[in-house]
């Protein structure tokens, strides 16, 4: 799909069907989230495939959000390899650039996501077991959406580029 159909196209879908992607596709999102760009490219992403029932539900446990879909990732930075520059740290940079990739090369080979991004991060960690080094990001639901999905009603509402861009 070429990018700008990508873009255009790609919604926050709240429905699933219950089907998980193929192989191929979750290698494709997953790839995706390994090729994209982190400071320094030191690569402190981590993640986390969750498509056995107990991972689901865990994931219910710590986020209302899962909409019905069969498989989702949760996306975590690791902290320990995550670049410092004049003692400042801003993993979650690095993790919101993974997920956006990944988010977006899913809607390149027919895969329908959301974005789940508020919850109680200590939870998470202890949900899933993390170790301290490991910063949550987000949860991403992977499927495709249910056939009744009415769709994203704030979808293709956006302000004029006015008001986003000043010249200066």
């Amino acid at each position: 799909m070429e990018f700008d159909k990508v873009i255009r196209t790609r919604e926050a879908v709240r429905k699933f069907d219950g089907k998980k992607p193929s192989e191929e596709q979750l290698s494709a999102i997953l790839e995706a989230g390994r090729l994209a760009p982190t400071a320094m490219n030191a690569q402190p992403q981590r993640v986390f495939v969750l498509e056995s029932k107990e991972a689901l539900e865990k994931m219910d446990k710590v986020h209302r959000g899962r909409y019905g879909t069969g498989e989702a990732l949760l996306v975590c930075v690791d902290t320990d390899v995550e670049i410092s520059i004049n003692n400042e740290s801003h993993p979650e940079i690095d993790g919101a650039i993974v997920a956006t990739h990944m988010i977006l090369k899913a809607c390149d080979v027919g895969v329908d996501t959301v974005w789940l991004g508020i919850f109680n991060g200590a939870e998470v960690k202890k949900e899933f077991g993390l170790s301290e080094n490991l910063l949550p990001i987000c949860f991403i639901d992977l499927g495709f959406r249910a056939k009744d999905y009415g769709g994203n009603p704030m979808h293709n509402k956006r302000y004029p580029i006015e008001n986003m861009v000043k010249r200066v």
